[in-house]
């Protein structure tokens, strides 16, 4: 079939076809002219006026049903669940959560009453339990601090429970820092555990006076242990080596258990750390007065001689008694408020006044030993505010104890030389590198 258009159609379209091609032209006249000034476009597009707002995160959470094959599978298969222990949570809501049937729930439940873990159910912490696809639970296991595990496990459809320590994964750790301001801010700064610089405190007790002798630049280096259990938990161990740089003059200390006795601190040339007298009773205070022939009494209004040393701490802190003795005295005494003195032999003692109470335990001739809590600072007597008040006594007269003498510690017994050399070898090793890197570093 053929169609045939008017001469007046034919001229319509003729003109509509101009007129789209002038269209045309003129797009790409101002296309083109528009090129030069694409730049300046895309500049404007991204000046700090333009104020793009960040697009704001948004979680969605949907349960998604299991595949009819998978959900279906085999009765027999077992699945380990981590369960987050929640706030105010008991074991019965947990088991809730983890769907396990009411029969293994109450059978559970019966097993477990009286446990000690049950009742230390720690927010964040962590629930381990195997089950089957209908809720029978098979295992349940919880690692609730301090290297402990409790376990409950099915064994011929009955539950048994077992609590007890378990052996975690140890290694040897190493670091390092400078003090600017307290031991215990430099141990943060350099990320290790806060137990690190009581450790260090303890271990240098006897031949540094940590609230006197540091000095802003002074720097450590430590060796310690850490553990960490089957839950995942890390425990801060011992220190096992440490080098102290204190008024640029180096303290080292490396830690030694003989096949018999405790293990104790030693120099790496074997001389004991555990000197019979701690330099101060106090881990965590400031000397607010010192040993003295002629000191103004704040509450006597006059000139007198204070005879002993003032350590200023918040009332409760507790206090340490500096070496191993004999409770001679506790009690009330004048001045001295609740005093407590104790014999250490026939020619030294130790005294500590102004106490706001004693250890419960503590009676006259109680033997104590060395860093022993014996009683908390106080303002009893004739104090104006809470401090514990030390003297050290020779033959009954009171000593300046950072001037007098005290007697040596014993050094480590010749037969274990060879062991001691052997076992501390690569100790004092770690000690080396740490000091020639931290040198390195300086430099």
């Amino acid at each position: 079939m053929i169609y045939y258009r008017s001469p007046r159609k034919r001229k319509s379209i003729l003109a509509q076809k101009l007129t789209v091609f002038a269209q045309k032209k003129v797009r790409w006249i101002t296309l083109l002219s528009s090129i030069p000034l694409f730049g300046m476009v895309t500049a404007f597009g991204i000046v700090p006026d333009s104020s793009l707002q960040e697009i704001p995160d948004k979680k969605i959470v949907r349960a998604l049903p299991l595949p009819e094959k998978f959900a279906s599978s085999d009765p027999e298969m077992t699945f380990w669940h981590q369960e987050s222990i929640r706030r105010g949570d008991t074991i019965a809501a947990i088991l809730a959560r983890l769907e396990i049937s009411q029969e293994d729930k109450n059978r559970f439940l019966d097993t477990v009453r009286g446990s000690r873990a049950m009742s230390q159910l720690k927010p964040g912490e962590i629930i381990h339990a195997e089950t089957r696809p209908d809720g029978e639970l098979l295992t349940l296991r919880y690692f609730y601090g301090n290297g402990e595990q409790f376990q409950v496990e099915k064994i011929d459809d009955a539950f048994e429970l077992n609590e007890q320590s378990i052996e975690g994964d140890t290694r040897i750790l190493v670091g390092s820092g400078v003090i600017h301001s307290s031991l215990f801010a430099a141990v943060d700064k350099a990320d290790l555990p806060s137990t690190i610089a009581s450790q260090i405190i303890d271990i240098f007790s006897s031949s540094i006076d940590f609230h006197r002798d540091i000095r802003k630049g002074d720097r450590f280096t430590v060796v310690y242990e850490s553990t960490q259990d089957e839950g995942g938990k890390t425990q801060v161990g011992r220190v096992l080596a440490v080098e102290l740089f204190n008024k640029e003059k180096s303290k080292r200390a490396v830690y030694f258990q003989p096949s018999t006795g405790e293990g104790s601190y030693y120099t790496p040339e074997g001389e004991s750390l555990n000197k019979p007298f701690l330099m101060a009773p106090l881990k965590f205070s400031r000397i607010s007065s010192g040993f003295t022939q002629a000191r103004y009494h704040p509450i006597l209004k006059r000139w007198r001689a204070h005879r002993g040393i003032d350590y200023a701490a918040s009332k409760g802190t507790p206090v340490m008694a500096t070496a191993d003795g004999t409770v001679e005295f506790k009690g009330w005494q004048k001045g001295y408020g609740n005093l407590i003195v104790l014999k250490h032999d026939t020619q030294y003692s130790s005294a500590y006044g102004h106490l706001s109470g004693f250890d419960k335990k503590l009676q006259k001739g109680t033997r104590i030993r060395q860093g022993d809590i014996i009683g908390f600072v106080g303002s009893t007597g004739m104090a104006t505010g809470p401090h514990l008040h030390y003297e050290l006594r020779v033959n009954g007269v009171q000593r300046d104890p950072s001037r007098i003498v005290m007697p040596a510690a014993q050094p480590i017994s010749k037969k274990y030389h060879a062991v001691f050399h052997k076992q501390t070898r690569e100790l004092i090793s770690r000690l080396d590198l740490l000091r020639n890197t931290r040198f390195a570093a300086l430099n």
